[in-house]
Formats: C-alpha cells, structure tokens, sequence
C-alpha cells in the first residue's frame, strides 16, 4: 500500500481526523435549559465555590492537551505549528482508541520556551493533562521541568518518557530470548535529543552500566568542548571508557544498538561489527536500517517504530495507558 497517497485521501476525504462529540443529546426545551441556561449556573456555582469540583461536574478530568511548537516532528524536523497538526490529532485518536482519553491539539505558534511555558500555563485550567509533543531539545527539558513545578495537573513529554519506557520493555523481551542479563551488556544511544537522553536515564536505572550517546558529531564525551547544557550533563555518567571516533567507531562489539536520529545512520558493516547485537532502530518514518538489511548482517532481532514491520516499539503502546492512570 501506498501510505503517503492514502493519508492524504483520509486527511481530505474527513478534513482532519477529530471531532467534537456531544455526551448530552438535546431533544427537549428542558434538556437544553438544563445543559446549558439557566440550568448551567448551578455547577458554575458549585465549581466557583469549590474549585476541585471541576472534576465532578465538567469534562477537565478526562481531558488532555497535546502541545506543540512543531520544532521537532517526526522525522520531519522543525516544520511548524500548521504542519504538525496531522501528527497531533494522529496523538489525539490514539488516547481516545486505545486510553479512553479525550485529547486535544494545541499547535503554539512560537518556539520561545518562556511563551510556551506562559501559553500552557494559561490554558491548563481545562485540562487535566498535559503532554509535550514534539518540541525540540534542549528547550523541552526546561519547558517540562517549569510545567511540572508550577502545574498541578500531570505533564508528560511523550518524546522523553514515552520512548523510554516503551525501549525499556522491548529491551526486557529482547534480552529474555537473547538468555543476557541488562547488566552485562553495552549500548549504543544514536540521536541525544530528548528521546536518546531519557532512554539513556532509563536504562542506566535498569541497570545498564556503560551507554555511549552519539550525535551528529560523534560519541559524546567529557572531553567533548561542543555540547549543549544537556549533553554536558548526560556525558558525566555515559562513555565510561572515554572513546571517541564516530557511530561506526564506537559501536564495535556492542550488544544493543538504540536508533532514534534520522535515516540510514546505521550501515551493514556496523551491524556485521557488533556483538550479535539487538537493533532498536527507531528513526521515522525511515528507520536508521532496514529490518532485512540488519537481519542480513546478524542481527539478532530488530524492532522499529513502525506499525507495517515487526517489532513495533512505538509510544503508542504507553502513552495513553500512563494517561488513563493518571
């Protein structure tokens, strides 16, 4: 199937993929009255009176906005606020489907972290969740933290957390059919963004002693003068033995290789160079390898973020089970 043809024959055809869904059907003056005037002043009444009986009498409790800055979408980049709004209504139907969650698009049209901050500080009176989609590194580390503070109400970034948990699981899986133990093995992290750093946390509390993250310029190190704030602090407990060198440099007799950068970073040869290694390659909408290409060159199993391979780790499968909990 052609999935690019067919998405824009859905988003046209449904113009968008959301909608808003009355839970109180008006067949009556009364029912109306009471939905709505006069009768609606009551719960206004009892909220203003009592601000937690938000919860009991609206939808807020149940409602989370899906942010974005469209700064960091996909593998699509830094595309805006108009174009990532697919992507978030795509986030949307996801909690509805598989969550029970109602969830709503919010596509800010500033990239300042301060009027971010600002923006979802303002609308969280109708939510009772907030998730971070999508929005680029290093600001979304601080945009969460400030949220996280100064809300009382749960944020998530899905990008960070999401992806974390959802790699941790594979991994579990993947190394109970490889009979290894977490502690025992070495991972490569390529892309240290928000994704590959949370992973990278994650993991370490898993149990995994040594992870090298690699960027575009390579292995990240102390020794490294270029990084950003959180490269810097990231590089203080990762690359224990100090190498440096490129992904291809490092990633020799590595077990775990971890992709969450951009296509075709991986090659045969690096594959063929490892540790009869799990491949997580996890870049969208084109994985950093394909599966058939990693299996060719020994791989021992290869999970992707996509939905039409094997082996999807894909947020999907945590995000609005966290959200239902919550």
């Amino acid at each position: 199937m052609d999935f690019n043809k067919e998405a824009l024959k859905m988003h046209e055809e449904n113009k968008g993929k959301i909608a808003i869904k009355s839970k109180i059907e008006l067949k009556t003056k009364d029912d109306l009255s009471t939905a709505y005037t006069p009768g609606v002043a009551e719960p206004c009444r009892r909220i203003h009176q009592n601000p937690e009986d938000v919860y009991r009498y609206t939808s807020k409790g149940n409602l989370v906005a899906v942010v974005s800055d469209g700064s960091a979408v996909l593998g699509l980049g830094n595309i805006g606020p108009k174009a990532a709004i697919p992507v978030m209504e795509g986030k949307c139907i996801l909690f509805k489907e598989f969550g029970d969650v109602d969830a709503f698009p919010i596509c800010l049209d500033t990239q300042d972290t301060e009027e971010i901050i600002k923006a979802v500080k303002q609308l969280a009176p109708v939510f009772g969740g907030i998730n971070l989609e999508d929005i680029s590194a290093p600001r979304c580390f601080e945009i969460e933290k400030r949220l996280i503070e100064e809300l009382d109400i749960p944020v998530f970034h899905d990008d960070q957390h999401g992806t974390a948990v959802v790699v941790l699981a594979a991994l579990i899986n993947a190394l109970k059919l490889r009979k290894s133990n977490i502690e025992d093995i070495e991972c490569v992290i390529n892309g240290a963004g928000a994704a590959g750093i949370a992973i990278c946390k994650l993991l370490q509390s898993a149990g995994i002693k040594n992870v090298i993250l690699c960027d575009t310029k390579g292995a990240i190190s102390r020794d490294r003068q270029d990084l950003n704030s959180s490269k810097a602090a990231i590089a203080e407990t990762t690359n224990l033995n100090g190498e440096s060198g490129t992904l291809a440099d490092v990633i020799k007799g590595k077990d775990l290789f971890i992709g969450v950068s951009a296509a075709d970073m991986l090659s045969k040869d690096m594959v063929r160079s490892m540790n009869n290694p799990i491949i997580f390659a996890m870049a969208n909408p084109v994985p950093e390898i394909l599966p058939q290409d990693a299996l060719e060159a020994g791989a021992f199993i290869v999970g992707t973020g996509r939905s039409d391979f094997d082996n999807q780790i894909n947020n999907v499968l945590v995000f609005p089970g966290i959200f239902r909990a919550v």
